[in-house]
Formats: structure tokens, C-alpha cells, sequence
């Protein structure tokens, strides 16, 4: 009796609030991948791919045991960088931090046995809060910057992040603001460009200056483009989009990606 009045209570209440226009989702089903701002019951079973279960290990090595359960999303940068590490060209990560991504890449291709050099180009002291638009500090962009400053969200020791990419061939690590730093890389042809800096100046400036390298059908893969709050930043990058004559494929993951 108890668990058909239950039952009942529950019916009552999934109507009660579809009529609201809510909908309950029970995050600890295994029918259901509700993380990074992603809710789908579409299939999500690339999580039991041992591969990809190493490469995600890999990424929270590299961020010092801290999980932000961003599966789908490296699913996404995986995919992507397999793809590009077919394409001629080397690798390039705007907005490294902890490195998460680019360690989960590495581990998921062998990168011992590719023949490229992977670029990871940060300022390792924080974003620079000078970058953000009048806009972007009304939208609280700045903020937020300044809010992950202060409880330490930023790697600052370059150290532990050499340590980290240690075990890789072929890797160059650059310390700076982008763009500043860029001119001055030498990179002659690019594969994969993967953007991560939230702000919307930086980010436009180092897709305007790497898409002359860039090879044909080589990818760029925005990390926070469609990310909610982050507005200002995808129409920067839409509108320099546009006048290279591309556009971007907007994914529920809050990225974006550019095939060249």
C-alpha cells in the first residue's frame, strides 16, 4: 500500500511540475549522464572504453587528483584530436592551466609514437584581467576570473607543469599572454587548435593568427564557446568566424569546433 501511494505521489508530482515546465532528472541512474552542464539519456557508453577511461585518469593526474567530471567534453577533445593528428600540422593549446586536456590527448594517442610537436602556450600566472571587455566585466566574466584567482584555480608553478608533460617527446611549452607570444613561435603549419582562455580578445586573436597555418580540414576546438555566460565570447568569435569565412558548430558539451 505504502509504495503504490508513493508511486501515485511521484505521478502527481512529474506532472505538477511538467505543467511548470520542469523536469525531473534522477542524476545517479545509469540512464542518464547529468555533469558539466550536460543532461541527456543518450548513449553514453565511450565512458567504458578502456582507452578513454586512461586518458581521463591521465587528465586528473595532471590536475593533482581533481575530477571536474567533464567526461563528454574530453570525449569531444579526443575525438577531435585523433582526427587532426592525421592532418599535417602540429598541435596547439591556448589556455593550458593544470593541463587536463592536452595530458588526457597525449595519453589517448601514444604521443610518443606521433611525429608533431604539441605547442602548450599559457601565461601560468593567471588570465591577464586587462583582456576583459567593458562588456564582459558588466557580464561578470572578470569576476569570475578574479574570484578562481583567488582560491588558486590557476597552476602557477612552472615547475609542476613540466613535470607533468615530462614523460612526452615533442613538446614545447610557452609561457606568456596570447597574442603577444605567438609571433614569435616559428609554427609552421597547424593540425589542432584548441582554445581555452575565456575571454573573448585572446581567443579571437589566436584564431585570426593561426588560421593562415592552419591545414586543410585541420580542427579548432573552442572550449567554452556555447558555455552560458560566456555570450560576449562567442560572438567575438562568430564575428572573426565570419570574416575568415567559416563558422562554428555550436555542441551541448558548451564547445565549439571549426573545421578548416
Amino acid at each position: 500500500m505504502k509504495t503504490l501511494v508513493l508511486d501515485r505521489l511521484r505521478k502527481w508530482q512529474q506532472k505538477f511540475l511538467a505543467r511548470a515546465g520542469y523536469v525531473i532528472f534522477n542524476t545517479r541512474s545509469n540512464h542518464c549522464y547529468a555533469r558539466d552542464g550536460l543532461f541527456t539519456f543518450n548513449n553514453d557508453g565511450f565512458r567504458e572504453d578502456p582507452g578513454f577511461k586512461a586518458a581521463y585518469e591521465r587528465g586528473v593526474k595532471a590536475s593533482a587528483g581533481f575530477d571536474p567530471r567533464i567526461e563528454w567534453r574530453i570525449h569531444v577533445a579526443l575525438w577531435v584530436a585523433r582526427t587532426a593528428s592525421r592532418i599535417p600540422g602540429d598541435f596547439v593549446e591556448c589556455g593550458v592551466n593544470a593541463g587536463f586536456t592536452s595530458s588526457a590527448i597525449m595519453q589517448r594517442l601514444n604521443w610518443c609514437s606521433i611525429d608533431k610537436t604539441f605547442y602548450w602556450i599559457d601565461t601560468f600566472n593567471g588570465p591577464v584581467l586587462t583582456q576583459y571587455s567593458q562588456m564582459e566585466v558588466k557580464l561578470g566574466r572578470r569576476r569570475v576570473a578574479e574570484q578562481a584567482v583567488a582560491r588558486e584555480a590557476y597552476v602557477t608553478n612552472l615547475d609542476l607543469v613540466r613535470a607533468n608533460y615530462a614523460e612526452w617527446p615533442n613538446v614545447e611549452i610557452v609561457q606568456g599572454a596570447v597574442p603577444d607570444v605567438l609571433p614569435a613561435l616559428g609554427i609552421e603549419r597547424v593540425a589542432f587548435l584548441h582554445l581555452d582562455m575565456n575571454c573573448a580578445y585572446p581567443e579571437r586573436a589566436a584564431l585570426e593568427h593561426f588560421w593562415h597555418l592552419l591545414s586543410p580540414c585541420a580542427m579548432v576546438l573552442l572550449d567554452d564557446y556555447a558555455y552560458y555566460g560566456n555570450e560576449y565570447l562567442a560572438q567575438a568569435i562568430d564575428s572573426a568566424a565570419s570574416s575568415l569565412g567559416t563558422e562554428v558548430l555550436s555542441l551541448p558539451t558548451g564547445q565549439g569546433l571549426i573545421v578548416k
